[in-house]
């Protein structure tokens, strides 16, 4: 019995010839995880020191040849994002640098190989990219960045420019994509994605072309330098990297699509919004059975909420929030992996004398666990 009639429309994109996921597709548009800085598992919104490879929210770091120079945060210095936008990052310099010939500094983010293989860099195929942001800087002039793969043989090198301070900035710039190179397309450093906040000539090249005349390449020469100035800041939101040549909206995700992607990196069993390494309620635990008196052999395992990109690294933390340590009716626990990979955890203990032989232990405490690019 028939119950009406079903017209279907034929989904469009903007690239010719193109299929959904380019373009303007609505699925995978943007390479960029939390390209509007919403989700920051390990910090809560707190200030951190700009020291290399240090992230201030999830999937964004500190790329810098010398520690302290700055200080990151989520939403520093409490400013009005552009229209559109909750969050932003923010950079502050507490000095006036300047950085040496083989020095670098810049906000990065690295997108894994499986999530740029489509670009065909590195081929006769490679396609023409996007990268669309909102910017805002106490300083003015010409800012640079670049895009390259690992091991950042190669670069592109892009300028903007910011003609007021203290004004958000729309800036978009189309790269043409890569014929040459060898670029990862695995779970590996596909793309390194730098913000400059200043360098050297040894790390600056030739603005808007694939320079490979050396390697680390972060930004053209003659850009603006962050760090060069006392208390200058750095505002950046709203990342966005797409194929095609022109820019398109932002690709908005709900908050829980954002937060699995970014907990493929970097999961912990504290509540989003709070700080790994805070007093918390304890959140995570595991049952063991003592076969000696210096051993708790582990029990059920601890599933990860999303499968990890590599086997993670594991830190422990009690309660009050001291790491390396959980909590037993026996006494302090010092966990320890007894196996891990990428799908789930289960630790054991080795702490002396508190435990009875063929007794049953139980260990509490929250966990984090790092599988960063």
């Amino acid at each position: 019995m028939p119950y009406g009639t079903v017209n279907a429309d034929v989904i469009q994109t903007s690239t010719s010839g193109g299929i959904l996921g380019a373009g303007n597709a609505s699925i995978m548009k943007n390479r960029i995880i939390n390209g509007a800085m919403v989700i920051d598992q390990r910090n809560a919104g707190a200030s951190v020191t700009a020291n290399d490879a240090t992230f201030v929210i999830d999937r964004w770091s500190m790329y810098a040849f010398v520690n302290g120079k700055g200080t990151l945060q989520q939403n520093q210095g409490s400013v009005t994002p552009p229209a559109g936008f909750v969050n932003y990052i923010g950079f502050t310099s507490n000095s006036a640098y300047t950085p040496g010939t083989n020095e670098a500094f810049a906000i990065q983010q690295r997108i894994e190989g499986y999530n740029i293989a489509d670009l065909g860099f590195g081929t006769a195929n490679a396609k023409t990219i996007t990268l669309s942001f909102w910017v805002r800087s106490s300083l003015t002039g010409s800012f640079g960045g670049a895009i390259g793969p690992s091991p950042q043989n190669r670069a592109y090198p892009f300028s903007y420019t910011i003609s007021s301070a203290n004004t958000w900035t729309q800036v978009s710039v189309t790269i043409p994509g890569d014929t040459g190179g060898s670029w990862q397309t695995g779970n590996g450093v596909g793309m390194y994605v730098f913000f400059s906040l200043g360098a050297g000539s040894g790390y600056s090249g030739t603005v808007n072309t694939w320079d490979s005349s050396k390697t680390g390449i972060i930004q053209p020469t003659g850009s603006t330098a962050v760090v060069g100035t006392n208390g200058a800041t750095f505002y950046i939101t709203g990342v966005q990297l797409e194929v095609g040549s022109s820019a398109t909206g932002y690709e908005y995700r709900q908050i829980s699509q954002e937060l699995i992607l970014c907990q493929r990196y970097y999961e912990t069993s504290y509540p989003l919004g709070t700080a790994t390494g805070s007093n918390s309620t304890i959140q995570g635990g595991n049952a063991g059975y003592a076969t000696s008196t210096t051993l708790v052999d582990y029990g059920t395992p601890i599933p990860f909420k999303v499968n990890k990109r590599a086997s993670p690294t594991l830190a422990y933390y009690r309660e009050s929030g001291t790491a390396n340590i959980w909590d037993s009716p026996a006494g302090s626990l010092t966990p320890n992996n007894q196996w891990v990979n990428s799908v789930s955890f289960a630790p054991y203990y080795t702490a002396g004398a508190i435990f009875t032989t063929n007794r049953f232990y139980s260990g509490v405490g929250n966990w984090a666990a790092s599988a960063e690019l």
